[in-house]
């Protein structure tokens, strides 16, 4: 049974005076045309602005380039999905009959998309400070973890530019299987690097996480160092 949005907003410790903005915010696209994807956009961009904001008060030294990377770790959507199930978002959320079926209310898009939203509707119906404030609480843990050493690039990023340095081909990432249920797939990669006399492999939960793996790996192989 789907959980009121009055009882969403008590757990927030927030009041909405437009109840209807909350009820909007945890609608996924598969309930119907009025849905949460316009408040999401509102919503990733106000989490880009607050998060960008914090980190550059945190980390007076730290460059562009530093600061775009912590920033991607705390905005990308595994994290946001970490933020909703400490919410219980899952037991609010509104979808469609295929998405219930298929456990939508556990999936990471999903998730992160409804938290986005959120903060859409929050944002809408108070004002920025307000606003700023709910994210600030809600990401206060991760910011306090954060550090420049948390800058490291991604595998597959540090492969590419390798690979560039050197002049050859970029890598290609081919999807080989995916297995498993739609709310708990498993995904096998296979990268292929023209400097390797065979192709890498690697799994995670989503094609991201297995393209990661299988670049690491190849980093491996490479001989370049890797975290």
């Amino acid at each position: 049974m789907i959980k009121s949005v009055t009882e969403l907003a008590r757990k927030l410790n927030y009041t909405f005076k437009d109840e209807s903005l909350a009820e909007l915010a945890v609608t996924h696209r598969s309930h119907g045309k009025r849905n949460n994807e316009r408040l999401e956009f509102l919503g990733d961009s106000i989490l880009n602005f607050v998060i960008a904001e914090a980190l550059f008060k945190r980390f007076p030294e730290a460059k562009e380039g530093q600061l775009s990377r912590l920033r991607a770790q705390l905005v990308k959507g595994e994290t946001l999905a970490e933020i909703a199930r400490e919410m219980k978002l899952g037991d609010y959320l509104k979808l469609g009959s295929g998405e219930l079926k298929s456990g939508g209310f556990r999936r990471d898009s999903i998730l992160a998309d409804a938290v986005e939203a959120i903060i859409g509707a929050i944002y809408l119906d108070s004002d920025m400070e307000v606003c700023r404030g709910y994210v600030l609480r809600w990401y206060k843990e991760r910011l306090e973890q954060t550090n420049l050493q948390n800058t490291q690039k991604d595998s597959k990023t540090r492969l590419q530019e390798f690979l560039q340095s050197r002049r050859v081909a970029l890598p290609e990432y081919e999807l080989m299987s995916v297995e498993g249920e739609a709310h708990q797939q498993t995904f096998y990669i296979r990268c292929t690097v023209s400097l390797l006399d065979k192709p890498t492999e690697g799994t995670g939960n989503s094609r991201r996480q297995a393209e990661q793996e299988a670049a690491r790996e190849a980093l491996v192989e490479l001989k370049v160092g890797v975290a």
